[in-house]
């Protein structure tokens, strides 16, 4: 499907989209950049990129395909550095977990070049980074959310499509409004949640007393606060409002739920409770029929 992919960031998204890639035979070659030049050996070591690029724009440089796989924050340098490599042919994708910004920063870097960029977000991941721990399985059976803007091309976005289906992936588009707005609720909350509860925890006095009896609840609630902190960062301050908001309405919740407690409503706090595991099991099985 594609001679040459440019690989910016060979981490655990950039390298498990090259073993996917080479898995289902759909390029020929993988050049690959990571702002680390230890990193970029490690990826040709294992087999994740075949050639090592001195630079970005190197990397892009005969490519057809192009993902930019860096944090959020570095996306507008990473587009300013590969602009003059981009051609009308070539597809451009990344994969943040944001969309709005990584969007502006490529129209300001990007120009007249916009249309070749797909922004793209695989709902994939795991709590462990680095190419070490690349999975050429990692998007299988996920989900892939494109935002495409109005200079998108039609061609590019058929072949983002095209590609993240080959790969396994059910292919979803939405503005990138919508996209920042749901993310905000159902990803960035739950995450900016457990990091919290970690960290009050971690600040007490006995917390080594605590952390001994926590179990499954503790364990499965605060799993994804072993993330990537640098990561998260970036991603919260880059959909800032939409949080913000999502944190005024979760804060909402939590007084009704201490108004229910301080005047010991059993029935309220059941009510509250029944919605919530409704919710939560419908929820299940639905991902069971996907």
């Amino acid at each position: 499907m594609f001679e040459q992919l440019g690989l910016i960031g060979c981490g655990l998204m950039g390298g498990s989209f090259a073993l996917a890639l080479k898995k289902a035979g759909l390029v020929k070659r993988v050049v690959g950049y990571s702002k680390s030049p230890s990193t970029t050996e490690k990826a040709r070591l294992m087999g994740v990129i075949d050639v090592e690029a001195p630079s970005a724009l190197l990397a892009v440089s005969g490519a057809d395909i192009v993902l930019v796989a860096v944090p959020v924050t570095a996306s507008e340098a990473t587009f300013k550095s590969i602009k003059h490599m981009v051609t009308p042919q070539m597809l451009i994708m990344d994969v943040g977990s944001t969309k709005r910004d990584v969007i502006d920063a490529g129209r300001r870097a990007l120009r007249e070049h916009i249309g070749s960029f797909v922004p793209a977000h695989p709902i994939a991941g795991k709590e462990v980074s680095g190419v070490e721990n690349a999975d050429p399985d990692l998007y299988e059976g996920r989900q892939v959310i494109l935002t495409p803007i109005e200079r998108t091309q039609t061609a590019q976005l058929q072949k983002a499509v095209d590609v993240w289906t080959r790969l396994g992936c059910r292919v979803q588009q939405m503005s990138p409004e919508q996209h920042d707005a749901a993310f905000a609720a159902v990803s960035h909350l739950p995450h900016l949640l457990a990091f919290a509860l970690v960290d009050d925890i971690a600040a007490r006095p006995n917390a080594e007393q605590l952390f001994g009896f926590a179990a499954s609840g503790f364990r499965d609630f605060t799993r994804i606060a072993g993330s990537h902190p640098e990561m998260w960062r970036d991603i919260s301050l880059a959909n800032k409002t939409a949080l913000l908001s999502e944190l005024n309405a979760y804060q909402a919740e939590l007084a009704r739920m201490h108004d229910l407690l301080e005047h010991e409503d059993g029935q309220g706090l059941q009510a509250l409770f029944e919605r919530a595991s409704i919710a939560r099991n419908n929820w299940g099985e639905s991902r069971k029929q996907k």
